[in-house]
């Protein structure tokens, strides 16, 4: 059963008969609901409006684009990756997560409406036949800390299975893939986990499943025909970074099949200027602002390129001891840290979204 159980749903109007709200209701028959258009959470009278919102869910649909292009930073090198915002905000509270002062309603918004989001994919697919489009979830919420009530994960990974041109993937910091190893994924389907050292963790991401849940969701994955991602972001500096961060690598490697990590990416803590103050306050413990973090010419607080550098070039160096074909990519950098990395660089997003459609077909 999992800890992330809502203290109140709300659901709007328009979808109170439909089968995805009642079936999660169903699934907590303890919680009240109430029947509200536009809930609204008083932060004056909660002492971390965050962490309340965490716990408080709203079923909705939204008549919007909810299948977009990841957010990418100028002079950044982007992938063209396709994400899903089926749900908003995250139970999981990571101190580092950016969506503490991007949201403007703190409580977590489930839009039911899944045949729209099918129909917007299926849209995306026919606009060009020929190419493959990777497209995920876990970009505004962890895809599976509430797949046992939501069902989305299976039923999106189920309706991937009959799209020529479609890769799905699912990223997450969770262990709970019971559901999907129902399922057949017949090289359609990838999961991929956020990793970092077990202290980091802890500290740094309250809710997460630890470490060696994840390598052990993601061996079991893989024997049941998962491809499998893992992704180094944030990659935190701190005393003893070296030594943890090689742990991590081995302990990837000790668990699982090199052959059949579809992925590995990288990245370096970063963050806009008005989170900083928002994990001061709702993350007093945390040290991750203690690096040397300055800003970048997009807005960002990064550690400085030689720091970065030499972090991104060490674990690349570790991952390709085990597999020196692993196909590795940085996430939010620029074509100079690239070069400095790899000693190459994609000339532009197309380049790179034709490098990540190569490495599919090769499965």
């Amino acid at each position: 059963m999992s800890v992330f159980m809502p203290r109140k749903i709300y659901i709007h109007p328009a979808v109170l008969n439909d089968p995805i709200t009642q079936g999660i209701v169903e699934k907590l028959p303890e919680i009240p609901v109430e029947v509200q258009s536009k809930p609204r959470i008083k932060a004056e009278e909660e002492t971390d409006p965050v962490e309340a919102g965490k716990q408080i869910w709203f079923l909705t649909s939204s008549p919007g684009q909810l299948v977009k292009e990841c957010p990418a930073t100028p002079r950044q090198l982007c992938c063209r990756y396709r994400v899903i915002n089926i749900i908003t905000n995250c139970p999981i509270d990571c101190s580092y997560c950016i969506l503490q002062g991007y949201l403007n309603n703190p409580f977590i918004t489930i839009n039911v409406n899944l045949e729209d989001i099918k129909g917007q994919v299926t849209e995306l697919l026919r606009s060009d036949p020929q190419h493959i489009f990777r497209i995920g979830t876990g970009e505004l919420s962890d895809s599976l800390a509430l797949e046992e009530y939501t069902g989305f994960s299976f039923l999106l990974a189920s309706f991937f299975l009959s799209r020529k041109n479609g890769f799905f993937e699912i990223k997450t910091k969770s262990h709970h893939i019971e559901e999907l190893l129902k399922l057949d994924p017949q090289g359609k389907v990838g999961i991929s986990w956020s990793v970092n050292p077990e202290d980091i963790i802890q500290q740094e991401e309250k809710g997460a499943s630890t470490l060696a849940l994840r390598l052990k969701a993601a061996a079991r994955g893989m024997e049941r025909g998962y491809l499998i991602g893992f992704h180094f972001d944030p990659i935190i500096h701190y005393p003893g970074w070296e030594e943890k961060y090689h742990a991590v690598v081995n302990a990837i490697y000790a668990s699982l099949k090199p052959d059949r990590i579809i992925w590995i990416s990288v990245g370096g803590f970063r963050y806009p200027r008005f989170l900083k103050p928002i994990i001061r306050e709702r993350f007093p413990q945390s040290n991750i602002l203690c690096g040397e973090l300055l800003p970048g010419r997009d807005g960002k607080f990064r550690y400085l390129k030689t720091i970065r550098v030499e972090m991104y070039r060490k674990i690349v160096d570790w991952i390709r001891a085990y597999n020196p074909k692993q196909f590795i990519y940085l996430c939010m950098e620029s074509a100079e840290v690239w070069d400095q990395v790899f000693g190459f660089h994609p000339t532009n997003r197309n380049e790179l979204d034709r490098l990540f459609s190569a490495r599919i077909r090769e499965f």
